[in-house]
């Protein structure tokens, strides 16, 4: 768990995010109590909950990415979920449970992805000793079948000697010792080479499965008939380097645990697991909806016990979510956090609102984050051999434009930046590979130019930006 104080959370999130102040503080506080929680008695400890958050913002103000980026600062579980395709029990769609199913998904792709690369040095040498037996084959006996049953059917048949042999003693003899320097010299990267890859038959009838309800059936029963299931064994002539990839592959996975890869995953999705709710505002609905918005209260009685704390069975085995960290989030421009049930409004006690963006923030966007937009198209272009330089005007003009079009017809926020510069950038990306001039000054006027007509009719920018 991360050691970051608050204030360094915050100047993390501030290399990404623009603004909201009062955002990142919330979020800094939330993760920080967790690494105090963590350092409390067992007693204690299990008494203290997260403080679950709801932000409240137009689209495109940074809500997803604060969450996102704090995940991915502590590299702890995250998954985002819409609120909007979740439905109540009874109806056609996802089961609510299915958010701390894909959470614990979330969490063993992870703790796999690290256990995988502390082994791939190990599993390299073993990769390159299997790829040295293909080139140089050893003086051995051969195995005739891959399951004792085979083996006793090839036995009744004469096909196999039903006596087990020693297996002879390894020795690297001057050809494997030849091999395995030209091997490190890189000169034997493109020859063939016979490989066995399992080939596993599985049969198709995960179909008919689907249904309301059932949501993580059909892979869970795929993942039980794939163990019962014999894998087979197919012969392929593949590179060196080929062989090379597939190896290290097979070989890390021999060297895994993969009951403790769940185990640790299991404990790291309950103790550090972020779930990010979107879209909350769009189940909330007064009393008395009918018609389409029927299931609405419906999808917020079944979040509730999993925000409350329960316990969800997946694949891995049960997950608790006692510990889980929810923020919430949506735009509530027709409906307002009141409209949700109490007891859900109760389970998100931190609120806080992200302030619309103006003309200082989109120029911020634009120009100071790691990934600046500004520095993408920079970047993307420069691959084509064109140097591009945006100027200081170009940069305000184009934060002035972003302004007023927010204004004048939806407001979503940053996003408009995106729409902007592709339409800007449209001609050049297109002359790119074929311009003589290959340096490009974009300034106020360049962008007064290619834009003014759009946006001063209004009619027109509602369809193009």
């Amino acid at each position: 768990m991360t050691e970051l104080t608050p204030r360094q959370i915050v100047a993390e999130l501030d290399k990404y995010i623009v603004g909201q102040a009062e955002a990142k503080k919330s979020v800094a506080v939330a993760l920080r109590n967790r690494w105090r929680a963590a350092r409390l008695e067992e007693s204690m400890k299990e008494d203290i909950v997260p403080k679950n958050i709801l932000m409240i913002g137009s689209t495109g103000v940074g809500k997803t990415e604060i969450a996102r980026r704090l995940a991915r600062l502590v590299d702890a579980p995250f998954v985002k979920v819409e609120a909007t395709k979740f439905t109540e029990v009874g109806y056609v769609g996802r089961d609510v449970d299915s958010i701390v199913r894909d959470l614990a998904h979330e969490a063993v792709r992870s703790v796999h992805k690290r256990r995988l690369e502390e082994v791939e040095e190990r599993a390299a040498e073993l990769a390159e000793e299997r790829i040295i037996d293909a080139l140089v084959p050893e003086s051995r006996n051969e195995e005739t079948a891959a399951t004792p049953l085979a083996r006793m059917m090839d036995a009744f048949a004469g096909g196999a000697d039903s006596g087990e042999k020693p297996e002879p003693e390894r020795k690297l003899s001057a050809g494997r010792a030849f091999v395995k320097k030209r091997l490190a010299k890189g000169e034997l990267e493109e020859e063939l080479i016979e490989i066995k890859l399992e080939k596993q038959e599985m049969p198709q009838m995960m179909g008919m499965f689907a249904g309301p309800n059932l949501d993580g059936i059909g892979d869970d029963l795929q993942d039980m008939l794939g163990k019962l299931v014999p894998k087979k064994k197919k012969n392929k002539k593949v590179t060196v380097a080929q062989a090379r990839k597939i190896f290290r592959q097979e070989e890390a996975e021999k060297l895994i645990d993969m009951d403790n890869v769940i185990e640790t995953a299991i404990k790291q999705a309950e103790q550090s697991g972020i779930v990010f709710i979107d879209e909350i505002d769009k189940v909330a609905a007064k009393g008395g909806a009918s018609g389409a918005d029927v299931s609405r209260e419906g999808v917020q009685r079944d979040i509730l016990p999993i925000v409350e704390g329960s316990t969800v069975s997946t694949k891995y085995g049960p997950v608790k979510t006692d510990h889980v960290l929810f923020i919430a989030a949506g735009a509530f421009h027709v409906s307002k956090p009141s409209d949700l049930i109490p007891e859900l409004q109760g389970r998100f006690p931190i609120r806080v609102e992200l302030n619309s963006l103006k003309k200082e923030d989109f120029v911020r966007i634009l120009t100071e984050p790691k990934n600046a937009l500004v520095k993408q198209y920079v970047a993307l272009l420069a691959t084509e051999g064109v140097a591009v330089e945006f100027a200081d005007s170009a940069v305000h003009r184009l934060a002035r434009m972003a302004e007023d079009v927010n204004a004048n017809t939806e407001n979503i926020g940053a996003r408009r930046l995106h729409t902007l510069l592709e339409k800007l950038l449209e001609e050049l990306s297109f002359e790119a590979p074929d311009l003589e001039d290959k340096t490009v000054v974009i300034d106020g006027d360049y962008v007064e130019t290619r834009l003014k007509d759009i946006t001063v009719d209004s009619d027109l920018s509602r369809f193009i930006l």
